[in-house]
């Protein structure tokens, strides 16, 4: 039964002129109940609120590794072994990315410099609820590591050396980030997360400039009768029919060893 306000209002009206009449029945657990939910319900919000932005902020690191692991990838490419600059080393390519990936955004970038261990020199962001820095030294807390391999490529390998080709094209950056335990704050408190991103790149695709580097490459060593092309002596075999094959057939005779370019219409290319 729905009780309304009028109703409500003559009841306790009639209660008035007959004092005898019962009181209307409470509950005695009603009047806390909704404090006790709001208690609970305060117990899971209120960690939930501190992770969140905990887990975007690690999210953000995560996302500056993959940047900073692309970072060593390119450099594998400028400072390739075929290039006039020399490899860099992992010390030092863990301090370049520390200073343009870890630390403020806005660093600028300058050859040799350094990131310190400084709230100037911090991501402002990066910092857990009690204000404590995630990185507290770079020095430490970042990484880097840098490898050449060889492509495995069967049929390509088999002739590589022979056409003067670098077989150690693969070039792999990984960077290692180690985040700093939070206190009392169940499970940061004890894990140990690190978080790692590597970047694999094709430092050398063997590709020529042109049909003379592919030619060059071609009689590289054409002596060799298990190289790809055994040029120079098929060359001396067939120079002394030259004259015959033109006298004969009114054609030119062979060109061994000769490249043309794959030529490709003007109104193709547009």
């Amino acid at each position: 039964m729905t009780i309304t306000p009028d109703r409500t209002m003559r009841i306790d009206a009639h209660r008035q002129r007959n004092p005898r009449m019962p009181a209307r029945r409470r509950w005695p657990h009603a009047s806390g109940q909704s404090t006790i939910e709001f208690i609970v319900l305060a117990l899971v919000l209120v960690p939930l609120l501190l992770i969140v932005p905990l887990l975007g902020k690690q999210l953000d690191i995560a996302h500056a590794a993959i940047n900073a692991s692309r970072y060593l990838a390119f450099e594998g490419m400028v400072h390739h072994g075929a290039g006039v600059q020399a490899w860099k080393t992992d010390a030092i390519l863990a301090a370049e990315i520390g200073r343009r990936f870890f630390s403020n955004s806005d660093a600028p970038i300058k050859t040799g410099d350094l990131a310190g261990d400084f709230d100037a020199h911090r991501n402002p962001l990066w910092f857990d609820p009690r204000g404590r820095a995630l990185l507290p030294a770079l020095a430490t807390n970042v990484g880097a590591a840098t490898r050449r391999e060889a492509l495995a490529q069967p049929f390509g390998a088999l002739h590589a050396d022979n056409l003067g080709l670098d077989g150690n094209s693969l070039y792999t950056g990984r960077v290692r980030v180690d985040l700093a335990k939070i206190d009392k704050l169940v499970p940061f408190d004890t894990l140990e997360l690190s978080i790692q991103r590597q970047t694999t790149v094709l430092v050398d695709a063997w590709a020529a400039s042109g049909p003379d580097g592919v030619r060059s490459a071609l009689r590289r060593d054409g002596w060799n009768p298990l190289g790809p092309f055994p040029y120079r002596p098929l060359h001396t075999l067939v120079a002394p029919l030259k004259p015959f094959v033109a006298v004969l057939e009114g054609a030119n005779p062979p060109d061994i060893g000769r490249v043309d370019p794959d030529i490709i219409p003007a109104e193709r290319i547009r």
